[in-house]
């Protein structure tokens, strides 16, 4: 595919308010990734050319979006002076001889459906769909696959009202249209707004060549709402999901997992129901039982729950971690921790065995402090390792022990056990009754 054939402009300068937040609209995260992200990273497969238009919290959208990519242009609209969608386009200047412009606020887009932008010559490409009820959107006129105009639903007559075809709100312009129409918006409308869609109404009088675009509305629908971030969210993740199981991940009712767009699988891999895998977490050969989370974690040959929760930073390979266990910033190679444990800031080697309840206590009240344990190690239920400590190998610590020393010497058995104490009759005495 030729990137060099079409520029992208992404409208995200927006405030969002239906959305209700003080969170900038574009920056609401899907699958783990801000919807803009989504946006860009679609737009990136075709183009080489891609800008950015931004003005609430154009700090924050511009940082952000700056942490997943190096190569895109923003540009600050002069909402105050030029506001709307006509207003956004004022500064930018493609580089492309066609000028593809989507809404940042449409996170399902991907590559092959704006496919049909590329396959399409015409002076405007304008998206539409079909709706069996179109209440709300502005309807598009179409005589001999050319759009006459758009009206919207306030101004439309009767006649106008059956029209189904809607306005999917992406359009594609030619070079020469941007250049040409841009410079010629007004705002003489009652919002005071400078609108994109004049430039169809402004090419449609000069006779360009104006061909509407039948998309699908999954891929256009737009995020304005809360209750529309929850819809495409179900929609990603079902093809999140879809796409992991067409490559041989085995998925137990899937409708239950959530698997962020970061997530990778490699080899034979399950997934029960009820687990949650984000951020950067790489899943290779392993069993992530029912009911488990998992974060910016390594799993490798292992297999992980039902109920167990790696934090960032884990690195499992050939380990067994059962229910109830916790791992926070942990390496364990060829390990069994099989219930109830808390491993954090840890070290631990091959044929070592957590016995439940053993917790290393990793944090002094200021500073996180390592624990490391060697091979073949055993250690028994209800021990506390307070950390720094260094357990070498082929040690045995005995059950409810509380080991405060640097370091535990290869071979021994350790033992830390306060001395039995009985009061007799103590539970009379205290209840006064025998």
């Amino acid at each position: 595919m030729d990137k060099n054939n079409i520029s992208i402009i992404i409208l995200a300068a927006g405030q969002g308010s239906r959305m209700k937040s003080s969170k900038a609209k574009v920056l609401h995260t899907i699958s783990g990734k801000p919807m803009l992200y989504h946006i860009i990273k679609a737009s990136k497969e075709i183009s080489n050319d891609i800008s950015v238009v931004i003005a609430h919290q154009k700090e924050q959208v511009q940082s952000e979006m700056e942490s997943f990519f190096d190569d895109i242009n923003f540009v600050v609209q002069d909402a105050d002076n030029f506001p709307g969608t006509g207003g956004a386009m004022k500064n930018v200047s493609p580089k492309n001889e066609k000028v593809l412009v989507l809404n940042g606020d449409m996170p399902l887009i991907n590559a092959s459906a704006l496919q049909g932008f590329l396959n399409t010559n015409a002076d405007v490409i304008m998206s539409v769909f079909n709706l069996q009820n179109p209440d709300g959107y502005g309807r598009v006129k179409i005589v001999d696959n050319q759009v006459q105009y758009i009206v919207e639903q306030k101004d439309a007559n009767e006649e106008e009202l059956q029209i189904s075809t809607v306005n999917a709100g992406i359009y594609a312009f030619s070079k020469e249209v941007i250049e040409k129409y841009i410079p010629l918006l007004n705002n003489d409308n009652a919002q005071k707004e400078y609108y994109l869609t004049d430039l169809v109404s402004m090419a449609r009088k000069d006779s360009l060549d104006i061909k509407p675009l039948l998309v699908d509305e999954e891929h256009f629908k737009g995020v304005n709402s809360k209750k529309d971030l929850s819809d495409s969210e179900v929609i990603m993740q079902d093809r999140i999901k879809s796409n992991w199981m067409k490559s041989g991940v085995i998925m137990q009712l899937p409708s239950t997992i959530y698997i962020e767009e970061s997530v990778k699988f490699i080899g034979e891999c399950i997934v029960e129901n009820g687990c949650r895998i984000t951020g950067d977490t790489l899943i290779e050969n392993s069993h992530i039982k029912s009911s488990s989370v998992i974060e910016d974690s390594i799993v490798k040959n292992s297999d992980v729950g039902p109920l167990a929760h790696l934090r960032p930073a884990s690195n499992l390979e050939d380990t067994h971690i059962g229910n109830f266990v916790e791992v926070k910033k942990s390496t364990l190679k060829g390990v069994k921790a099989g219930h109830l444990s808390y491993l954090g800031d840890a070290y631990v080697d091959q044929g070592t065995n957590i016995g439940a309840g053993t917790i290393t206590c990793n944090y002094d009240g200021i500073n996180k402090h390592k624990t490391i344990i060697g091979k073949n190690v055993f250690i028994g239920s209800d021990s506390q390792l307070i950390a720094p400590i260094t357990i070498e190998d082929d040690v045995m610590i005995a059950a409810g022990s509380t080991l405060s020393c640097n370091k535990i010497q290869k071979g021994v058995l350790a033992i830390s056990r306060t001395k039995l104490k009985t009061v007799k009759d103590f539970y009379y005495t205290f209840f006064g009754k025998k």
